[in-house]
């Protein structure tokens, strides 16, 4: 597995935190940037990140901005990616198993650095579920498509 790290300014320090559980994992990852604390705009690393996943480099994403919302709502733009604001393990995991989520997003500002950590783990330890549940996928990869 390939995972391609993105932040902004607010969470480029919890981004390089989790490069620690990445390396336990033996996860393989390219790190997008940002790497400092100067204000920069959270849509150019998540679309750094989402691209590098539909161009097929990377199997996963993991984005971080303050809330999460911002980053999920830039990634989501960018067709074939289905990104998740994840506040904890389980929401990480029914977003692979449910939605085949490709990206997660957490907030720096509300997800502790130990949180962020089990976070990381479930989602990429995690498989889709399929049945059922690919059915639904497909029905959003309709609406990708509309105008």
């Amino acid at each position: 597995m390939r995972v391609a790290l993105g932040a902004d300014h607010a969470g480029f320090e919890l981004k390089n935190a989790l490069k620690q559980v990445l390396d336990e994992l033996g996860v393989t990852y390219d790190d997008l940037g940002t790497n400092a604390a100067d204000s920069v705009d959270y849509p150019d690393y998540a679309q750094a990140v989402a691209k590098g996943i539909v161009d097929g480099r990377f199997d996963r994403g993991i984005l971080v901005c303050g809330s999460g919302i911002g980053m999920s709502i830039a990634a989501n733009k960018v067709h074939g990616i289905r990104a998740a604001v994840v506040t904890e393990a389980e929401s990480a995991r029914l977003s692979r198993a449910h939605n085949d989520a490709n990206v997660i997003a957490l907030g720096a500002r509300l997800t502790s650095e130990s949180q962020a950590a089990e976070i990381v783990r479930t989602f990429l330890k995690t498989e889709f579920q399929g049945g059922r549940h690919a059915d639904r996928v497909a029905k959003i990869r309709v609406l990708e498509n509309l105008r």
